[in-house]
């Protein structure tokens, strides 16, 4: 019998109930993180602008020395590029992109060598340039110098376009931390206490559990061949002849239909390989919380995939913890 995929009386409610909670969750919490976002982008823009001489002077010698204002550079196009796109009209390696717009250590990497960098660096800027958005900087079209409203306003509109950019990860983290923090509330009230990440799946005493950990399992028509799956949560229940491997619990949490419906397979896909290496009674859930529609969750049932809602924790209980 299972917890929730066996009941599709149940999934309209649920799904209701899930994006009430999302919701609820999402209008206390998002627009904080916009305002403290954007004006932690306010600043940068400007530096931006001023750097490049008001956009004017957007070349492989400004990138070098600033890999950080790609990203900003790129919201300064029309329409905005995202990075894939930047990559894919630039023809650049894509690592170079991804190195320069690390959000903790932008940089140019180090084993380019001189010709080459600048060649990269000068595909990147002749897109940049040929799509420059010259309704909002319109003194480029004008050539002329543009005035402290028109910088300020060109400022404001680029700021709010990447804030959403960036705003959008730390919605994620948050969005996680807000899970697995449901979870470990729920588990230390029954007496589980957390545990190193590094500690092996197998080595796990009863009543712990772990975030992020690692499970290694075989990969299918790979000849033995090994990958670790990262799971969100693991957690060794009091063992019994059929509690022995640790319940393994995926956290989900989605702000719309579309996407969700697009990444569907993944989690069969861990199934899978978790079934070939620990059998077929792996104990695997999702943990969901917002917009999983019926089409999301009779895919995950058809893969024997169980799942425990956000806003009834207490369906964990029936996983004999």
């Amino acid at each position: 019998m299972g917890i929730n995929l066996d009941k599709p009386y149940l999934w309209k409610a649920d799904i209701s109930q899930s994006v009430d909670f999302y919701n609820k969750w999402f209008m206390s919490f998002a627009p904080k993180t916009y305002r403290e976002s954007r004006g932690m982008t306010a600043s940068r823009v400007e530096d931006a602008i001023k750097q490049t001489r008001q956009l004017v002077e957007i070349t492989p010698e400004t990138l070098r020395k600033h890999p950080e204002f790609l990203a900003i550079l790129r919201m300064c196009t029309c329409p905005p590029l995202a990075r894939d796109r930047l990559i894919g009209l630039s023809g650049v390696s894509k690592n170079l992109v991804m190195v320069m717009e690390n959000s903790e250590n932008p940089r140019i990497p180090s084993k380019l060598d001189e010709k080459e960098l600048v060649a990269e660096l000068q595909k990147i800027c002749k897109i940049i340039n040929e799509m420059i958005d010259q309704d909002i900087f319109d003194w480029l079209l004008k050539k002329r110098d543009p005035s402290l409203t028109e910088l300020n306003r060109a400022s404001a509109i680029i700021a709010d376009r990447l804030c959403g950019s960036y705003s959008d990860p730390l919605i994620r983290n948050e969005q996680e931390k807000r899970q697995l923090g449901a979870i470990s509330n729920f588990l230390e009230k029954r007496g589980y206490s957390l545990v190193d990440i590094n500690e092996s799946i197998n080595e796990m005493k009863e009543k712990t559990f772990s975030f992020h950990k690692n499970v290694p399992a075989f990969i299918s028509g790979q000849d033995g061949k090994k990958i670790n799956i990262t799971v969100d949560v693991a957690v060794k229940r009091p063992e019994t002849s059929h509690n022995q491997f640790p319940l393994l619990i995926e956290c989900k949490s989605a702000g719309d239909f579309t996407n969700v419906n697009k990444r569907r397979k993944e989690e069969a896909e861990k199934m899978h390989q978790l079934k070939n290496t620990y059998g077929q009674n792996v104990p695997y859930v999702l943990f969901l919380c917002g917009y999983f529609d019926a089409g999301y969750l009779g895919y995950e049932a058809a893969e024997g995939i169980d799942w425990i809602w956000e806003h009834r924790i207490s369906d964990l209980d029936m996983l004999d913890l």
